[in-house]
């Protein structure tokens, strides 16, 4: 075998050794709480436990759509219903809002986030603007 075709071969193995060496094993993304993203796992605060956001039944669909889809927010509370934990798409994880009354209403906040109840559903604010709806 030539010198250059040996090296070329050379390469090939190296190459794909480093690609197997860079493959992870499923299951094997584990977050710091120990949740598999790959698994559709996110960690939430409120229930101190891996979620799959997916499969949570309050859902709260966008108010004005910016493209041609719907995107839904995410609530979860805790067992006492004191705090409320809002995923919102695209953020990088979520906010904790806590139960107060404003104007006699019951209302979970935090900073400019406002989710209220209505009727047998949610509406979620921020800024006073109506962002999220059930």
């Amino acid at each position: 075998m030539s010198n250059v075709k040996l090296a070329i071969a050379l390469v090939l193995v190296l190459w794909v050794a480093n690609v197997n060496a860079q493959q992870k094993a499923p299951g094997s993304d584990r977050n710091k709480h120990g949740c598999i993203g790959s698994a559709g796992y996110t960690y939430s605060v409120v229930r101190n436990d891996c979620v799959r956001l997916f499969e949570e039944k309050i859902r709260l669909k966008e108010k004005t759509p910016k493209g041609s889809y719907t995107s839904d927010a995410v609530v979860i509370f805790d067992k006492s219903r004191q705090r409320a934990e809002i995923f919102l798409p695209g953020s990088n994880g979520s906010s904790i809002l806590k139960k107060t009354k404003v104007k006699g209403t019951t209302v979970w906040k935090a900073g400019a986030l406002v989710l209220a109840t209505q009727g047998n559903g949610y509406t979620l604010k921020k800024s006073g603007k109506l962002i999220y709806v059930m």
